[in-house]
Protein backbone atom coordinates (compact mmCIF):
# COMPACT_ATOMS: atom_id res chain seq x y z
CA UNK A 1 0.00 0.00 0.00
CA UNK A 2 1.52 3.79 -1.06
CA UNK A 3 0.91 6.65 1.05
CA UNK A 4 -1.05 7.89 -1.12
CA UNK A 5 -3.34 4.88 -0.91
CA UNK A 6 -3.66 4.82 2.68
CA UNK A 7 -4.44 8.64 2.86
CA UNK A 8 -7.31 7.95 0.64
CA UNK A 9 -8.62 5.50 2.53
CA UNK A 10 -7.82 7.07 5.49
CA UNK A 11 -9.77 10.31 4.10
CA UNK A 12 -12.77 7.91 2.74
CA UNK A 13 -12.89 6.70 6.36
CA UNK A 14 -12.88 9.84 7.77
CA UNK A 15 -16.05 10.97 5.39
CA UNK A 16 -17.98 7.71 6.32
CA UNK A 17 -17.58 8.28 10.21
CA UNK A 18 -18.89 11.71 9.97
CA UNK A 19 -21.47 10.77 6.99
CA UNK A 20 -23.06 7.53 9.52
CA UNK A 21 -23.05 10.22 12.39
CA UNK A 22 -25.49 12.27 10.65
CA UNK A 23 -27.56 10.07 7.90
CA UNK A 24 -25.73 6.95 7.75
CA UNK A 25 -24.44 4.73 4.36
CA UNK A 26 -21.00 5.62 5.29
CA UNK A 27 -20.52 2.67 3.08
CA UNK A 28 -21.25 3.67 -0.31
CA UNK A 29 -18.12 6.26 0.47
CA UNK A 30 -15.47 3.87 1.82
CA UNK A 31 -16.24 0.74 -0.70
CA UNK A 32 -15.73 2.90 -3.78
CA UNK A 33 -12.40 3.94 -2.68
CA UNK A 34 -11.27 0.28 -2.09
CA UNK A 35 -12.48 -0.32 -5.37
CA UNK A 36 -10.67 2.02 -6.86
CA UNK A 37 -7.88 1.28 -5.28
CA UNK A 38 -8.04 -2.36 -6.59
CA UNK A 39 -8.98 -4.34 -3.60
CA UNK A 40 -11.62 -7.69 -4.69
CA UNK A 41 -15.49 -6.90 -3.63
CA UNK A 42 -15.78 -9.26 -1.24
CA UNK A 43 -12.38 -8.33 0.91
CA UNK A 44 -13.35 -4.47 0.25
CA UNK A 45 -16.55 -5.23 1.79
CA UNK A 46 -15.35 -7.38 4.95
CA UNK A 47 -12.46 -5.07 5.66
CA UNK A 48 -15.17 -2.15 5.49
CA UNK A 49 -17.24 -3.31 7.47
CA UNK A 50 -15.08 -4.53 10.17
CA UNK A 51 -13.35 -0.79 10.18
CA UNK A 52 -16.80 1.21 10.43
CA UNK A 53 -18.19 -1.13 13.23
CA UNK A 54 -16.08 0.92 16.16
CA UNK A 55 -18.20 4.18 14.96
CA UNK A 56 -21.64 2.18 15.31
CA UNK A 57 -20.87 2.47 18.83
CA UNK A 58 -20.83 5.89 19.29
CA UNK A 59 -24.37 6.26 18.29
CA UNK A 60 -25.54 3.72 20.38
CA UNK A 61 -23.59 5.31 23.72
CA UNK A 62 -25.43 8.67 22.53
CA UNK A 63 -29.07 7.55 22.54
CA UNK A 64 -28.46 5.85 25.57
CA UNK A 65 -31.59 7.92 27.51
CA UNK A 66 -33.68 7.36 24.71
CA UNK A 67 -33.15 3.47 25.27
CA UNK A 68 -34.87 3.64 28.83
CA UNK A 69 -37.76 0.91 28.97
CA UNK A 70 -37.21 -0.51 26.04
CA UNK A 71 -35.18 -3.83 27.27
CA UNK A 72 -38.00 -5.86 25.57
CA UNK A 73 -37.66 -4.66 22.44
CA UNK A 74 -33.76 -4.47 22.72
CA UNK A 75 -33.52 -8.99 23.65
CA UNK A 76 -36.51 -9.16 21.11
CA UNK A 77 -35.18 -7.20 18.39
CA UNK A 78 -31.66 -7.67 18.75
CA UNK A 79 -31.66 -11.57 18.72
CA UNK A 80 -32.84 -11.21 15.30
CA UNK A 81 -30.24 -8.63 14.07
CA UNK A 82 -27.56 -11.10 15.79
CA UNK A 83 -29.15 -13.76 13.76
CA UNK A 84 -29.56 -12.25 10.43
CA UNK A 85 -26.41 -10.25 10.53
CA UNK A 86 -25.05 -14.38 11.15
CA UNK A 87 -27.19 -15.00 7.91
CA UNK A 88 -25.76 -12.37 6.05
CA UNK A 89 -22.10 -12.79 6.74
CA UNK A 90 -22.57 -16.63 6.10
CA UNK A 91 -24.03 -15.67 2.83
CA UNK A 92 -21.09 -13.00 2.05
CA UNK A 93 -18.31 -16.22 2.34
CA UNK A 94 -20.13 -18.90 0.79
CA UNK A 95 -21.65 -18.08 -2.19
CA UNK A 96 -19.49 -17.80 -5.09
CA UNK A 97 -17.97 -13.69 -5.73
CA UNK A 98 -20.22 -13.35 -8.47
CA UNK A 99 -23.24 -13.32 -7.27
CA UNK A 100 -21.87 -10.69 -4.80
CA UNK A 101 -20.73 -8.78 -7.84
CA UNK A 102 -24.66 -9.19 -9.48
CA UNK A 103 -26.58 -8.15 -6.13
CA UNK A 104 -24.56 -5.82 -4.75
CA UNK A 105 -25.49 -3.16 -7.54
CA UNK A 106 -28.68 -3.58 -6.82
CA UNK A 107 -28.46 -2.98 -3.21
CA UNK A 108 -26.44 0.00 -3.48
CA UNK A 109 -29.24 1.28 -6.41
CA UNK A 110 -32.29 0.18 -3.56
CA UNK A 111 -29.72 1.98 -0.71
CA UNK A 112 -29.42 5.81 -3.14
CA UNK A 113 -33.51 5.49 -3.09
CA UNK A 114 -34.28 5.12 0.52
CA UNK A 115 -31.39 8.22 0.63
CA UNK A 116 -33.06 10.62 -1.19
CA UNK A 117 -36.27 9.48 0.33
CA UNK A 118 -35.51 9.52 3.47
CA UNK A 119 -37.32 12.56 4.40
CA UNK A 120 -40.23 11.42 2.60
CA UNK A 121 -39.86 8.54 4.99
CA UNK A 122 -38.86 10.32 8.28
CA UNK A 123 -42.51 12.48 7.33
CA UNK A 124 -44.37 9.72 7.33
CA UNK A 125 -43.18 8.15 10.58
CA UNK A 126 -43.51 11.04 12.70
CA UNK A 127 -47.13 11.44 11.46
CA UNK A 128 -48.49 7.60 11.56
CA UNK A 129 -48.95 6.59 15.00
CA UNK A 130 -51.11 4.03 14.86
CA UNK A 131 -48.53 1.44 15.19
CA UNK A 132 -48.36 -1.31 18.25
CA UNK A 133 -46.24 -1.34 21.05
CA UNK A 134 -44.05 -4.33 20.26
CA UNK A 135 -44.64 -3.84 16.62
CA UNK A 136 -46.58 -7.24 16.10
CA UNK A 137 -45.51 -10.28 15.17
CA UNK A 138 -44.11 -9.56 11.81
CA UNK A 139 -41.55 -6.57 12.23
CA UNK A 140 -38.84 -9.24 14.42
CA UNK A 141 -38.90 -11.39 10.62
CA UNK A 142 -38.06 -8.03 9.17
CA UNK A 143 -35.40 -6.91 11.72
CA UNK A 144 -34.39 -10.49 11.37
CA UNK A 145 -34.08 -9.31 7.00
CA UNK A 146 -32.51 -6.51 8.02
CA UNK A 147 -29.84 -8.29 9.53
CA UNK A 148 -29.16 -10.13 7.13
CA UNK A 149 -28.82 -6.92 4.68
CA UNK A 150 -26.69 -5.46 6.74
CA UNK A 151 -24.70 -8.47 7.53
CA UNK A 152 -24.29 -9.30 3.96
CA UNK A 153 -24.15 -5.66 2.76
CA UNK A 154 -24.43 -2.72 5.37
CA UNK A 155 -25.20 0.44 3.27
CA UNK A 156 -28.29 2.58 4.37
CA UNK A 157 -29.39 -0.51 6.75
CA UNK A 158 -30.02 2.37 9.20
CA UNK A 159 -32.83 3.67 6.95
CA UNK A 160 -34.26 0.79 6.20
CA UNK A 161 -34.52 -0.21 9.86
CA UNK A 162 -35.44 2.96 11.10
CA UNK A 163 -38.45 2.90 8.17
CA UNK A 164 -39.84 -0.49 9.20
CA UNK A 165 -39.77 0.14 13.48
CA UNK A 166 -41.29 3.86 12.26
CA UNK A 167 -44.44 2.14 10.56
CA UNK A 168 -44.65 -0.15 13.26
CA UNK A 169 -44.16 0.50 16.28
CA UNK A 170 -46.45 3.54 18.66
CA UNK A 171 -43.48 4.96 20.07
CA UNK A 172 -41.92 8.52 19.37
CA UNK A 173 -38.94 9.14 16.46
CA UNK A 174 -36.20 9.67 18.81
CA UNK A 175 -36.72 6.14 20.63
CA UNK A 176 -37.22 5.04 17.51
CA UNK A 177 -33.36 5.99 16.37
CA UNK A 178 -32.05 4.78 19.69
CA UNK A 179 -33.01 1.40 19.25
CA UNK A 180 -32.08 1.48 15.49
CA UNK A 181 -28.62 2.64 16.36
CA UNK A 182 -28.36 0.03 18.96
CA UNK A 183 -29.54 -3.02 16.38
CA UNK A 184 -26.90 -1.22 13.64
CA UNK A 185 -24.70 -1.77 16.31
CA UNK A 186 -25.12 -5.15 16.77
CA UNK A 187 -25.06 -6.36 13.20
CA UNK A 188 -22.07 -4.44 12.23
CA UNK A 189 -20.01 -5.34 15.14
CA UNK A 190 -21.51 -9.26 14.75
CA UNK A 191 -20.80 -9.31 11.22
CA UNK A 192 -17.34 -7.58 11.74
CA UNK A 193 -16.44 -10.58 15.16
CA UNK A 194 -17.58 -13.40 12.19
CA UNK A 195 -15.28 -11.64 9.64
CA UNK A 196 -12.69 -11.37 11.44
CA UNK A 197 -13.21 -15.39 12.63
CA UNK A 198 -13.74 -16.78 9.61
CA UNK A 199 -12.38 -14.55 6.87
CA UNK A 200 -9.04 -12.47 6.00
CA UNK A 201 -9.41 -9.23 5.94
CA UNK A 202 -6.90 -6.71 4.87
CA UNK A 203 -5.73 -5.25 7.96
CA UNK A 204 -3.96 -1.82 7.07
CA UNK A 205 -7.44 -1.07 5.57
CA UNK A 206 -9.24 -1.81 8.18
CA UNK A 207 -6.84 0.28 10.90
CA UNK A 208 -6.34 3.36 8.51
CA UNK A 209 -10.88 3.23 8.00
CA UNK A 210 -11.82 2.37 11.63
CA UNK A 211 -8.80 5.58 12.43
CA UNK A 212 -10.89 7.85 9.93
CA UNK A 213 -14.48 6.56 11.17
CA UNK A 214 -13.48 7.62 14.56
CA UNK A 215 -12.18 11.10 13.77
CA UNK A 216 -15.23 11.64 11.15
CA UNK A 217 -18.07 10.64 13.54
CA UNK A 218 -16.40 13.14 16.61
CA UNK A 219 -16.99 16.35 13.91
CA UNK A 220 -19.86 14.64 12.30
CA UNK A 221 -21.84 14.64 15.18
CA UNK A 222 -20.71 18.28 16.11
CA UNK A 223 -20.79 19.92 12.67
CA UNK A 224 -23.12 17.82 10.55
CA UNK A 225 -26.22 19.85 11.20
CA UNK A 226 -24.36 22.75 9.36
CA UNK A 227 -24.30 20.73 6.55
CA UNK A 228 -27.06 21.32 3.99
CA UNK A 229 -28.48 17.33 4.17
CA UNK A 230 -30.01 17.93 0.33
CA UNK A 231 -26.75 18.44 -0.50
CA UNK A 232 -24.77 15.98 1.28
CA UNK A 233 -27.71 13.23 0.02
CA UNK A 234 -26.77 14.05 -3.41
CA UNK A 235 -23.28 13.38 -2.85
CA UNK A 236 -23.94 10.00 -1.16
CA UNK A 237 -26.14 8.64 -3.92
CA UNK A 238 -23.25 9.86 -6.59
CA UNK A 239 -20.62 7.97 -5.44
CA UNK A 240 -23.03 5.38 -4.77
CA UNK A 241 -23.91 4.95 -8.23
CA UNK A 242 -20.36 5.12 -9.10
CA UNK A 243 -19.48 2.11 -6.93
CA UNK A 244 -22.27 -0.01 -8.56
CA UNK A 245 -20.97 1.32 -12.29
CA UNK A 246 -17.32 -0.19 -10.97
CA UNK A 247 -19.10 -3.30 -10.17
CA UNK A 248 -20.76 -3.25 -13.35
CA UNK A 249 -18.07 -1.99 -15.45
CA UNK A 250 -15.40 -4.99 -13.94
CA UNK A 251 -18.06 -7.83 -15.30
CA UNK A 252 -18.38 -6.78 -18.86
Amino acid sequence: MSVWDALAILVAGVGAGGINAIVGSGTLLTFPVLLALGYPPVLATISNSIGLAPGSLTGAIGYRRELVGQRTRLIRFGAMALAGSLTGGALLLNLPEGVFESVVPVLIGISCVLIMMQPRITAWTRQRRAGRVNGGPVLPFGIYGAGVYGGYFAAAQGIVLISMMGITLDEELQRINALKNVLAFIVNATAAAFYITFASPAWPVVGLIAAGSVIGGYFGARFGRRLKPFALRVVIVLVGLTAAAQLLLGRV
